[in-house]
């Protein structure tokens, strides 16, 4: 009895030690013994380690941008950071070429979506490649077989990606707009077609016809929140919409009223304070008085409660093209519109440059902490985890 307890016990503080180290340890540690590869390879202890970075704000930046390499050609690189500060920014692995992906003109309209239970997407809408930062493995989602008809054109118009924690399973979701294309005029008409990727089974499934409001783009966006997918819509006016990643249902809801009131304006979505944060700012196509050039930021203090939006910021804007994210609830990612990463402390009320540089429009960034999740291998040739 005695002896048994006295294993539980040296078994639970090895566990208590372990969750609290970085996953390159980790990895060594499952090399040592049968017994920890079994122990940190569990899920149980995967979420474990992953609540505990999450709780002590243990936050690391994923950076992807674009340089211009050729006419058409592009390269495409991710940069892990690990600290922005004075001084600049400390790396936290050598820069890697985005794998998969478009690289043409394309390549400015790549997302990171995430993180989901450590996991991230990277997307061009017809690709999407998972990663795992800390482990750096990959997984490429195999192509979505579901096409249209003769005589119809289908664009894809969102890619959203999520975890399930009741099913402890991730998915990706791809919205589409299919239009009747006749050989003479404009193409017609609109349906949207809604196909779900499971990664438990490797495969597709078309949902049921369902009408969802036109995606308005805009590179920040595509944010999973709470196991739901957000992207900017249109209908009589922009609204949130809302794809439950669990029950696989769609739902609007409303942008703070005061975004409406801001001519010649655009939106970004973030989560600040572990709320749903809207963004609203100068369209940087436009001439704007540089007295009149604010971004406003409101938290979402309870979800999906329209009615709860306040107003968390107001700041005088500096040569913004996109707001990117937040970092430690303090630090305000941006491309500037030269294509410069820079940021803006909060606390200071200062703006900063990070000396990173890409195409204009191309940066795109997410915050997340260090995850010994797995991605499981596919079923199909190809689609193997494979390792940067």
């Amino acid at each position: 009895m005695a002896c048994g307890i006295s294993m539980k016990l040296s078994e639970d503080v090895g566990i208590y030690i372990f969750i609290r180290l970085p996953v390159k340890s980790l990895m060594r540690f499952k090399s040592i013994s049968k017994t920890l590869y079994v122990l940190i390879g569990s899920t149980t202890f995967a979420n474990l380690h992953l609540n505990h970075a999450t709780i002590t704000k243990d936050e690391l930046i994923l950076f992807k941008r674009s340089t211009k390499e050729e006419s058409e050609q592009f390269k495409n690189v991710l940069s892990f950071i690990s600290h922005i500060g004075d001084d600049g920014f400390i790396p936290l692995h050598p820069d890697l070429n985005v794998p998969h992906l478009t690289n043409d003109y394309g390549s400015l309209f790549h997302h990171l979506i995430g993180p989901c239970h450590g996991l991230i997407a990277l997307t061009d809408s017809v690709v999407t490649v998972l990663i795992n930062p800390a482990t750096r493995h990959y997984r490429q989602v195999p192509p979505c077989p579901f096409g249209c008809p003769k005589g119809y054109h289908r664009t894809i118009e969102g890619v959203g990606f999520g975890f399930v924690s009741i099913l402890n399973d991730y998915k990706v979701v791809r919205l589409s707009d299919v239009f009747w294309d006749p050989p003479y005029g404009y193409a017609e008409g609109r349906d949207s077609k809604v196909d779900v990727y499971e990664l438990s089974t490797d495969s597709w499934r078309e949902l049921e016809p369902v009408e969802v409001p036109s995606i308005y783009y805009l590179p920040c966006s595509e944010m999973i929140y709470k196991e739901g997918v957000h992207w900017f819509a249109s209908t009589e006016k922009v609204v949130i919409l809302c794809f439950d990643i669990g029950t696989e249902i769609f739902r609007n809801m409303d942008m703070p009223d005061a975004c409406h009131s801001i001519k010649q304006s655009r939106y970004g979505l973030l989560v600040l304070n572990q709320c749903l944060a809207s963004i609203c700012y100068n369209d940087p196509g436009c001439t704007i008085d540089p007295t009149q050039d604010f971004l406003h930021i409101w938290i979402m203090k309870e979800y999906g409660v329209s009615e709860s939006w306040i107003k968390k910021y107001t700041i005088r804007s500096l040569n913004v093209e996109s707001p990117l994210g937040f970092w430690k609830d303090q630090f305000l990612l941006v491309e500037s519109k030269t294509g410069q990463l820079i940021y803006y402390d909060v606390n200071s009320d200062e703006w900063k440059e990070l000396g990173l540089q890409g195409y204009r429009t191309s940066l795109r960034v997410i915050v997340y902490a260090e995850s010994i999740s797995s991605i499981p291998s596919g079923r199909q040739h190809g689609t193997q985890v494979q390792i940067f």
